[in-house]
């Protein structure tokens, strides 16, 4: 048992705090999901315009957040809130996401490489690079707070892929401003290949539930909460 298991262990939370957090997170994953659906079309659109493999990865990755929010709404159901088997089968839903999005991003890039594509500048990407860079880590944090006061996996392999969708947003930035401003067109792709590695990392993590064992799901509160604690 590690530092993390024993401290939900002498600070259980109960019932009503429990829902609380839980309509608390349904609340953050649906504010994701609105801008993931803007996002996705926003990026799928203007990479098709500018032949941006990176753009079009992006949208992808927005796309698999949505997903990913999809999960959660539904790990969060009424009827599997407190369900061990529901929050064994998100976390791995969202691991297997994560492995989507790197392997995606990876075959882009070294598609892009291999090729030697130049895409067009992008401004519209880029300004929607920097929307997301300011956004996304915010909105990780306040999911991740969530996740770890009811000790959910699911809820916290999520606030991971919204973080990550900050790093893209970041190597993003990073290839369309160097193609734009310094005609450097490869580092778009070289920044996506480190990025598709931060993925297959995170999508490790999301698997083993951050090393949070099934005995502590988030029915752990309701236990809890009705033994008078």
């Amino acid at each position: 048992m590690n530092a993390y298991q024993l401290e939900v262990l002498r600070s259980p939370i109960d019932g009503a705090a429990r829902a609380r957090l839980v309509e608390r997170a349904r609340k953050l994953v649906w504010i994701g999901l609105a801008w993931h659906c803007v996002e996705a079309g926003v990026a799928l659109a203007a990479g098709l315009v500018a032949s941006s493999i990176a753009l079009v990865a992006f949208g992808a990755d927005s796309l698999i957040e949505l997903l990913a929010g999809g999960i959660v709404l539904w790990r969060f159901a009424a009827i599997r809130s407190g369900s061990d088997t529901a929050e064994h089968t998100g976390h791995r839903l969202i691991s297997v996401s994560f492995y989507a999005v790197g392997a995606y991003v990876l075959a882009a890039s070294l598609g892009d490489l291999i090729g030697s594509h130049r895409p067009a500048t992008s401004w519209v990407g880029i300004a929607l690079a920097l929307v997301a860079l300011a956004t996304m880590p915010p909105l990780a944090l306040a999911k991740r707070r969530v996740a770890d006061r009811l000790v959910s996996p699911t809820a916290r392999g999520e606030s991971r892929q919204t973080m990550l969708c900050a790093c893209l947003a970041l190597a993003l930035l990073v290839g369309l401003a160097g193609n734009a401003l310094f005609g450097i067109w490869w580092l778009d792709p070289a920044a996506a290949i480190a990025i598709a590695g931060v993925a297959a990392r995170e999508g490790a993590h999301a698997w083993r539930g951050e090393g949070c064992c099934s005995s502590l799901p988030l029915a752990a509160g309701g236990t809890h909460s009705h033994t008078g604690h």
